[in-house]
């Protein structure tokens, strides 16, 4: 097939690259020339295991092309994939605007049926304002989807290779048709291609993202409870991992979930919510405990140096909101950096792919180090923000070495507590004694 991708962002590039691999030909649209050129040269501008590799393959087979050139991507095109932001405003709700602009500009220049795609998270409701202004400015035949991304930062391309289900939104038995052969590929193992309608398309992503976020934050204030009642949170963890009726994945304790999707769909739905007037108490009891949990550390890190963080300096092991991502969207480790450096202490960090990122958002509010054990010299203590695995197994002599004390408060649970103490360190965790 013949496929347009506008938008090159994670989900967009993500999705036209493994688009390509199952042979179909993409163009991938994007108003930033610069991005276009570095893409168009081979230069990949997001990190995602295992992306670099085929990116390249399908560039290389001219596959995948790019363009800032909206009318000549989607031309030849017989599927539009809109993968465009639709960042939160300031009450909380989706912001439509670039995918409602895009949709208006589709209208000026389609000549024939084509099926748009929403492939970005989007509100319930969007297919019909999509459909709207595209029908403003053109009056032939188009169908528009639904088909939100499950994609997790990290392991994407796997998730986009072997989705364990595909959820495809329309009435339309034409589109219907078309979505099915473009998926086909992708669910030989008999995974399902759910079709339903585009508005419970549209709200299963923000159930999906939502439900999780629920599970995460309802872990972390299970591990509030174990600190008070003298309970360890693994233990509790494993004993309800266990039940297959709630599963083991989502329920690891730690100080907080960050990126692009949790924060603001959970936002969005409560948004949504509103806007029906219902008050979705749930979630906005989520909402509060994720942003208490970010800073989960910080009272312990004041006990420890007796409410005196003047002049303290402190090594952090980890910046992006989860490992295996450069992505640092509301991860918990900037509002640590914020707590610290206004309490006067500072801050040198290591993290494997977002340091880049967050040097262009903090400037030189913090130092960065070469390798996570040149961040250790002369702190007082070590702080762990992101469980990065290469941190999970370190060299403790090199880090007696180099740390001015022997203290270390971990936000993701890296390490046995029985373990680590007998190694002499002060050790504090999340749901621990």
């Amino acid at each position: 097939m013949k496929i347009a991708v506008v938008g090159t962002g994670y989900v967009g590039l993500v999705s036209g690259t493994c688009f390509a691999e199952t042979g179909n030909h993409v163009t991938c649209i994007d108003i930033d020339a610069n991005k276009v050129n570095k893409l168009a040269n081979g230069e990949i501008t997001i990190y995602e295991p295992g992306l670099e590799k085929i990116f390249l393959r399908n560039l290389k087979e001219h596959r995948l092309s790019f363009t800032t050139d909206l009318k000549k991507g989607v031309e030849d095109a017989q599927i539009i994939f809109l993968a465009l932001p639709t960042p939160p405003g300031e009450d909380g709700s989706a912001d439509l605007k670039y995918v409602l602009g895009v949709a208006s500009d589709l209208g000026k220049i389609l000549t024939g049926y084509k099926v748009i795609v929403d492939k970005s998270t989007v509100p319930v409701g969007t297919a019909d304002k999509v459909h709207a202004a595209v029908a403003a400015n053109y009056k032939g035949e188009f169908d528009v989807v639904s088909n939100p991304e499950f994609l997790r930062e990290g392991v994407a391309v796997d998730d986009f290779m072997k989705p364990d289900r595909v959820v495809i939104g329309t009435n339309s038995e034409r589109a219907r048709k078309v979505m099915g052969d473009l998926y086909a590929p992708y669910v030989r193992q008999g995974n399902p291609v759910i079709f339903m309608d585009e508005k419970s398309a549209e709200l299963t992503k923000y159930a999906a993202n939502s439900f999780l976020a629920t599970k995460i934050s309802f872990m972390n204030e299970i591990a509030q409870l174990c600190e008070k009642l003298g309970a360890d949170v693994d233990m509790v963890r494993r004993g309800i991992g266990s039940d297959d009726r709630i599963g083991k994945r989502f329920l690891f304790p730690g100080i907080g979930y960050g990126g692009s999707c949790f924060p603001k769909d959970v936002q969005a739905l409560i948004k949504s919510a509103e806007e029906a007037k219902y008050d979705f108490k749930i979630l906005k009891a989520v909402e509060d405990v994720n942003e208490n949990q970010k800073l989960h550390l910080i009272p312990k890190i004041k006990s420890y140096f007796k409410n005196n963080l003047q002049g303290k300096h402190f090594a952090l092991w980890g910046l992006a909101f989860k490992p295996n991502t450069d992505d640092i969207r509301e991860a918990p480790a900037l509002y640590l950096i914020d707590a610290l450096t206004e309490a006067g202490a500072s801050v040198t960090a290591f993290d494997p792919e977002a340091m880049g990122n967050v040097k262009k958002l903090l400037g030189n509010k913090i130092n960065f180090a070469e390798n996570q054990y040149d961040a250790l010299n002369k702190a007082d203590a070590l702080i762990i923000a992101t469980e990065w695995n290469e941190f999970r197994t370190p060299d403790f002599e090199l880090m007696n070495d180099k740390l001015h004390n022997k203290v270390i408060f971990d936000g993701r649970n890296l390490f046995e507590v029985k373990q680590i103490r007998e190694k002499g360190y002060h050790y504090e965790s999340v749901g621990r004694n």
